[in-house]
C-alpha cells in the first residue's frame, strides 16, 4: 500500500526510507492519509452505483495542493498516482467499515471509521517466523537503507541572475586568486550531503566531479540546471552497514514492511469489489 509522501530531509545518518514513501507501514499511511485526505465524503462519493468508486477533481486537486504545499512543486505523474493510491485505499476501507457497520458511534468521523476497517483487516495478518537467514537477505536486499553513504561538505558561491559557464570559469578564477566568496555572490554552505543528495539535486555529472575534485580549490562544475561555482571543503567514504550491530533494527523494519505488504494485499482484495473510475481533470 502507498503512503503519502513526507517531505524530504536529510538524515544525519544512512537510514534514508525505502524509495520513500511507498514502504512505510500503513498505519502511518492512514494517519497522514486522514489527515491529507479527509475531503468530506458526501462530496466524493457520487450517487448512483454503490460498488462505484470515483476519484474526483476535486480529490485531485485536493491532493496537487497538498503535495504542493510540503514539497513546493506540483507532483509527477508517479507521485499523482500515488495519491491517488492513497486514497482509494482509505474510501475502500473507509466502506467496508460502513459495512461492517463500525460507524456506530462515529458517524460523523471518516478516520475512525478507516482505523476500525483495518483493525479487521489485521485480525488476517500473521507474521511469519523470522530467523537470521530470513533477516540476513532482506538485510543485503535492503542495504542501501543501511550503508553509510559517502558524505560531503561544500561550499557554493552563487552569482546574481542567469551565469553562463564563461562567467561561472571567471568567477572561480577570481575566488582562486583571493577574492572573498561573498564579495560578488551568495555564499552557501552544505554540510555531509549524501552522495544520492547530491544525484538528486545536482545530477550525476556534478555528483562525480565533485567525488574526484581535491578539497579547497573552487571548480566550475555543471549541475543539471547549469554551471556552479563550487568548493569541496571534506569528503567521508562510504561505510558498509554490520547486520549484527543492525539486527534489532532489521528486525523491526522487516517486520513493519511485512505487515505493510500484507495489509496492502488484503485491501487490495476488498478494492476488487468496487469498480473505480478517475475522472478527467477539469481544465
Amino acid at each position: 500500500m502507498s503512503s503519502v509522501l513526507p517531505p524530504v530531509a536529510l538524515p544525519t545518518r544512512s537510514r534514508p526510507a525505502l524509495p520513500g514513501w511507498t514502504h512505510e507501514p500503513l498505519l502511518h499511511f492512514l494517519l497522514l492519509g486522514a489527515l491529507l485526505f479527509g475531503v468530506d465524503h458526501a462530496v466524493n462519493r457520487r450517487a448512483g452505483d454503490a460498488d462505484e468508486i470515483v476519484i474526483s477533481a476535486e480529490v485531485d486537486e485536493e491532493a496537487r495542493q497538498l503535495f504542493k504545499a510540503t514539497r513546493n512543486r506540483d507532483p509527477n505523474a508517479e507521485e499523482m498516482a500515488a495519491l491517488r493510491k492513497v486514497w482509494l485505499d482509505n474510501e475502500v476501507l473507509y466502506r467496508e467499515g460502513l459495512a461492517l457497520q463500525l460507524d456506530k458511534g462515529d458517524t460523523a468521523i471518516r478516520e475512525r471509521v478507516i482505523f476500525k476497517a483495518l483493525s479487521v483487516v489485521d485480525s488476517g495478518t500473521k507474521l511469519p517466523a523470522a530467523d537470521d537467514k530470513l533477516l540476513r537477505a532482506w538485510f543485503e536486499q535492503h542495504r542501501a537503507k543501511y550503508d553509510e553513504p559517502a558524505r560531503f561538505d561544500f561550499q557554493e558561491a552563487v552569482l546574481p541572475g542567469e551565469a553562463d559557464e564563461a562567467a561561472v570559469r571567471a568567477f572561480v578564477d577570481t575566488l582562486n586568486n583571493g577574492t572573498p566568496g561573498d564579495a560578488k555572490a551568495g555564499l552557501r554552505v552544505f554540510k555531509g550531503r549524501p552522495h544520492a543528495n547530491l544525484l538528486q539535486s545536482y545530477g550525476e555529472d556534478f555528483a562525480k566531479a565533485l567525488e574526484a575534485a581535491a578539497p579547497g580549490s573552487w571548480l566550475a562544475l555543471k549541475s543539471r540546471d547549469g554551471w556552479r561555482a563550487v568548493r569541496l571543503d571534506a569528503a567521508s567514504t562510504a561505510r558498509p552497514a554490520s547486520f549484527e550491530n543492525l539486527r534489532g533494527v532489521v528486525l523491526q523494519d522487516w517486520t513493519d514492511a511485512t505487515l505493510a505488504e500484507q495489509r496492502s494485499a488484503a485491501v487490495a482484495a476488498l478494492a476488487k469489489k468496487y469498480v473505480v473510475k478517475v475522472e478527467a481533470a477539469s481544465k
